[in-house]
């Protein structure tokens, strides 16, 4: 199969298309003609080398894929069902993975981290991973939906514990975290504040269901945050930005309000001033993922039409490394698409 590799970290022309072996599926396992596979800033990540993180060498990349099932040993599926994939990877045998908490498995992986992903045209994922899609979605915004819709719905529904009648306050919202979050936070029947850096990114939030919108390189978070909201504050924020807008994040919080992260695109320190943690007894709460009956559940909101994945570009498979560039640029609002 063609699949695009990379032999050692670097910048994006380390990313090579070139010749790979085919997967071959045991049973239990099933192998997946990919149609299309979205990009994730944890792409960006694994390409460069990350601390303490052994990456196997040839590496293919990518945790977002839909397409169809070209061979399944075990029969669970019928060849050319068309599917998208569970990203996440746990053993299903642990007690935490027995328990549905799969995300918090001490064998969990990532699609595409550390086994091999869907920059390629075939793939081999656990039976369990493979979701079956209808019709009328298509294989690109199936394959932009699983990891950031699953990790929107967790960090919002699981962890923040949203509620009808709140506030919530989306950073980045062209980014594909951030259009997740809008639409899992208007579906629950909250108020969203969105920011952006571009009048095109405020206006697709807006379009998404962003109630309001901060242009976060114009104006201060938390002020504009908290004089939307009568200085009150917000009640969630989706923080994932990290060390550029932290600050500002906790200080747009209401009394009793929740900051849930899954990440730091720009950095991984962060402070807070503990007197007021307390005194305005706010919640910090971290986020990884989300667990394969969440997913499942989201979908369904994917399948009648209420979640619009937002897919920015759709580019050859064999422009990844320029795909790469525009992702590390910020040149993006939504998900690109590589189809092989």
């Amino acid at each position: 199969m063609r699949a695009v590799r990379f032999h050692a970290h670097g910048g994006p022309d380390v990313l090579v298309l070139e010749d790979a072996p085919d997967p071959e599926p045991l049973p239990g396992q099933v192998m997946v003609r990919v149609r299309a596979c979205a990009l994730n800033h944890l792409d960006l990540w694994q390409r460069r080398g990350l601390d303490r993180v052994t990456i196997p060498f040839p590496h293919i990349s990518g945790a977002d894929v839909a397409g169809d099932v070209a061979a399944a040993p075990g029969g669970e599926f019928a060849v050319g069902t068309r599917v998208f994939l569970q990203p996440g990877l746990s053993c299903g045998r642990c007690a935490a993975c027995l328990a549905g908490r799969d995300n918090t498995c001490p064998h969990y992986d990532v699609l595409g981290y550390r086994s091999e992903g869907g920059y390629a045209e075939y793939v081999r994922v656990p039976a369990a991973n493979v979701v079956p899609v209808p019709d009328a979605v298509s294989y690109e915004a199936a394959a932009a939906f699983p990891l950031t819709f699953l990790t929107a719905w967790h960090m919002l529904v699981t962890r923040a514990r949203v509620a009808a009648g709140e506030t919530v306050l989306v950073l980045a919202a062209g980014s594909g975290v951030g259009q997740a979050a809008i639409q899992v936070a208007r579906l629950h029947g909250a108020r969203v504040i969105a920011t952006a850096g571009s009048a095109a990114k405020l206006a697709r939030a807006r379009d998404l269901g962003a109630h309001e919108v901060i242009d976060h390189y114009a104006s201060d978070i938390a002020a504009e945050a908290r004089r939307l909201t009568d200085k009150r504050g917000v009640d969630v924020v989706v923080e994932h930005v990290g060390q550029a807008t932290w600050a500002k994040s906790v200080r747009a919080l209401a009394p009793g309000g929740r900051l849930v992260t899954c990440g730091n695109t720009t950095g991984w320190e962060a402070a807070i001033d503990l007197r007021f943690l307390f005194s305005r007894q706010l919640s910090l709460l971290g986020s990884y993922m989300g667990t394969k009956a969440e997913l499942l559940h989201a979908a369904q909101f994917l399948f009648d039409g209420r979640f619009r994945p937002l897919v920015d570009t759709v580019m050859p498979l064999a422009a990844a490394a320029d795909a790469h560039r525009r992702l590390e640029a910020g040149d993006v609002c939504g998900k690109l698409v590589l189809t092989p």
